[in-house]
């Protein structure tokens, strides 16, 4: 259980409580990409201490937010999973990482990308945005190492860590993709300067920039 306490009976109060620890969202955030191996939290976490890790995680699932799932078949290790109590998270980590976003421009010394981060970053720029029902368009998406993949198939976009199968469309950047998907970089001058590097069928990568935006706050502090 968590040492801090509000003392109010108070729905936000209680979220926060459980929620509201350093680190606490982002091992949410990369559990809601998928369940994990606790190396694999290690990995996507630079500069997470492991006990705090391993405190964090035993909090979580005290309060049936985490659940630990025992190897079978030929897994050896322990994974980490949301619980459906969990999973009702992912909205809220949702709509917290566009509050943030659009106060992003370039990334601040020692930042760096990892596969959760991306893969939630282009979960939330999809939102809930419909496609064509007859589309059926793969994407990778290389952010330096790190990989994801979007889907738009049956009307709806799905995105998930890792590259996509047989892909139709091979999408590598830097973080400066976000200004394209901010609207701040038209697309064709991206590709023309080298921000974004083309593998595939090109003509896709204007589908992807349309239905796939982050927000942009014009009401930023001087010097953010």
């Amino acid at each position: 259980m968590t040492n801090q306490h509000y003392g109010q009976f108070c729905g936000l109060a209680r979220a926060a409580e459980i929620v509201g620890q350093r680190w606490t969202l982002l091992i949410l955030r990369d559990l809601s990409v998928g369940q994990q191996r606790y190396s694999d939290l290690v990995a996507g976490l630079p500069g997470i201490p492991t006990n705090t890790l391993a405190t964090r995680l035993k909090e979580l699932e005290d309060e049936g937010v985490v659940a630990r799932v025992a190897p079978t078949g030929t897994e050896r290790a322990v994974v980490y999973r949301l619980t459906p109590r969990g999973e009702e998270l992912t909205p809220a980590l949702d709509a917290l990482s566009r509050w943030g976003a659009g106060g992003m421009r370039t990334p601040r010394e020692g930042e760096t990308v990892t596969t959760a981060s991306i893969t939630a970053a282009l979960r939330v720029a999809a939102g809930d945005a419909v496609v064509p029902a007859d589309w059926d368009t793969r994407y990778s998406v290389r952010v330096g190492p790190v990989e994801a993949h979007v889907v738009m198939r049956d009307g709806r976009i799905t995105v998930g860590p890792g590259p996509a199968e047989d892909p139709d469309l091979i999408i590598a950047a830097g973080p400066q993709i976000r200004d394209v998907l901010a609207g701040e970089r038209d697309p064709d001058t991206a590709v023309a300067t080298g921000v974004v590097q083309l593998e595939g069928d090109a003509a896709l990568f204007g589908r992807f920039a349309e239905r796939l935006r982050v927000p942009y706050s014009e009401n930023l502090p001087a010097g953010a």
